[in-house]
């Protein structure tokens, strides 16, 4: 199972926007644990990859180790970290992800 660590950031902005909905939303993060495949990748800096779920109308991004996600098993990601990083509207979708490459290229996984 790959371990799945959501920012205490987001982790504050989804309780506070979905409140009693926001366990379903953890569930389906949580969800990633037992299939790291999941997921639209949306683009790739260097060997992250950057991948989002939907859930209604909101856009959630998460990053990983491209060449582990890619190229293994769902039995062998045991070790793979996913990280929850940011949350968008349909609306805001080419903004956030344009962030999160941003901070990729400048910071790396280090600016989560």
């Amino acid at each position: 199972m790959a371990k799945v660590v959501i920012s205490a950031a987001l982790k504050e902005q989804i309780e506070k926007k979905f409140k009693a909905e926001s366990i379903e939303i953890f569930s389906l993060l949580d969800a990633l644990r037992s299939n790291p495949k999941k997921g639209q990748v949306i683009g790739a800096v260097g060997n992250v990859i950057i991948k989002e779920l939907k859930y209604k109308k909101f856009r959630f991004y998460f990053i990983a180790d491209r060449y582990q996600i890619i190229f293994r098993s769902v039995e062998e990601l045991k070790d793979l970290l996913i990280k929850v990083v940011r949350m968008s509207e349909k609306k805001d979708q080419q903004k956030t992800i344009d962030e999160i490459k941003v901070i990729l290229r400048n910071l790396g996984e280090q600016g989560f």
